[in-house]
């Protein structure tokens, strides 16, 4: 099967990841300048011509390499000739802390989102392939990952409106390369890409020899345990999933536990059910490191209160209650109407001065009825308050789930949607 059809397949295996997979209006290449993007952007551009479909390229300069600009004009001269919108999205928002690559990964998506946000029914399309997933798979086996962090990457998935495809999984490198060169195709090479004090450019050396192939760990050999092993993911997510209904029950933004239940569950089970509600509830996109959530796991039982990535468990005689922490909003501020901490939307009649923070412990006094709601001090200090700045001195106006109204009302939006169903998605 030739690279075109093999690509043709990929966009047409599409179909159900959302109700317009089938009838996309737009496809949105990432496109970095290296041979796979590029040959991506080639193949991308002759399927939306034949399918009377918009496509535009996007290539997204992190500002972390002096070349970097240089490479977006020259995918932009390609783009021209090609007769492709191209957009150069540059990251400029970085504020030094973290890891650097995780911030550039996360921002590099979320650049390239906004541009697929201009459309009705976007396709995203990255130039992940074959050897990519050989990479991974050795990069993480020697970090000791578990199940998920061997698992392939996930050829397709839905976010909001917008479709994310990587529709090169099944195509090596070296292929591409060879594809790009009969057509007479240029491309530029990341110079970090031979570097060796990055792993993966020493694990792609060794995948280039025969040394890892003369011992059955060659790049098709590798990319099928990784497909098996999402495979196992995906049977690992539906009975997290059918365990997490059963079990578990949300109230005003917290998730809570059967604590029983829980302890009773498979370890695999019970750990990715702690992380996703440390995820679910402070907006993160990662998990927490492996070793932590261990921790956390193995103490519910003697300790009352312990925090974690911005979560706090508290453990009663029957539930454990994973609610925000207060020390993680203080110093979270939004208009009303806008969204704060990520996940709530405080609705109401506004007015000049009128701000969103979080009730604390001062704003809670001010809240006699709070026990009335049934929620506990520390889910309700960590709750979103509207406050009056107009005399320079902050006083409390409502704190909807304080059981002080006034008018407001709190909107839980979470970015992952809802407890349960991004357990399947996320």
């Amino acid at each position: 099967m030739s690279i075109g059809a093999r690509f043709d397949r990929a966009l047409r295996d599409a179909r159900g990841l959302s109700p317009h997979s089938q009838d996309f209006d737009a496809l949105i290449v990432a496109v970095s300048g290296g041979s796979d993007s590029m040959a991506l952007l080639h193949l991308a551009t002759d399927w939306a011509r034949r399918a009377g479909v918009t496509p535009c390229a996007v290539t997204v300069d992190h500002g972390l390499r002096p070349e970097a600009a240089a490479e977006a004009r020259m995918v932009a001269g390609v783009c021209r000739g090609l007769g492709v919108e191209h957009v150069t999205a540059r990251w400029q928002d970085w504020d030094g802390q973290g890891n650097l690559q995780a911030a550039a990964r996360e921002a590099r998506y979320r650049l390239i989102a906004e541009v697929a946000g201009r459309y009705e029914r976007p396709a995203v399309l990255i130039g992940h392939t074959k050897t990519d997933l050989a990479e991974t798979f050795l990069m993480r086996l020697g970090r000791g990952s578990g199940v998920d962090g061997l698992a392939a990457m996930r050829r397709g998935w839905v976010d909001g409106s917008v479709v994310w495809l990587r529709p090169l999984m099944d195509l090596e490198r070296a292929t591409l390369r060879d594809w790009l060169a009969a057509r007479g195709v240029a491309w530029v090479d990341d110079p970090t890409n031979d570097d060796p004090h990055y792993t993966r450019v020493r694990l792609r050396r060794a995948l280039e020899t025969d040394e890892l192939a003369d011992l059955g760990l060659d790049v098709d050999r590798l990319a099928a345990t990784a497909q098996a092993m999402g495979r196992v993911r995906t049977a690992l997510e539906f009975y997290t999933h059918e365990t997490a209904r059963r079990i578990v029950r949300t109230q005003a933004g917290d998730v809570i536990f059967d604590a029983q239940a829980l302890a009773a569950a498979p370890d695999e089970v019970r750990l990715r059910l702690l992380a996703h509600a440390i995820r679910w509830i402070g907006s993160a996109t990662y998990r927490p490191r492996f070793a932590a959530l261990c921790d956390i796991d193995a103490r519910l039982a003697e300790r009352r209160r312990m925090p974690l990535g911005g979560a706090l468990f508290m453990r009663t005689k029957d539930h454990i209650r994973v609610t925000r922490e207060a020390k993680a909003v203080a110093d979270s501020r939004a208009a009303p109407g806008d969204v704060w901490d990520s996940r709530w939307r405080i609705e109401g009649p506004a007015a000049p001065f009128h701000v969103v923070a979080p009730l604390g412990e001062e704003g809670l006094r001010d809240c006699p009825g709070w026990r009335e709601t049934g929620l506990p001090r520390e889910s309700l200090i960590a709750s979103p308050a509207i406050w009056n700045e107009a005399s320079g001195i902050a006083t409390l106006v409502a704190a909807p789930l304080a059981g002080a109204e006034n008018g407001w009302q709190a909107v839980l939006c979470p970015p992952m949607g809802d407890f349960f169903s991004s357990l399947l998605s996320h």
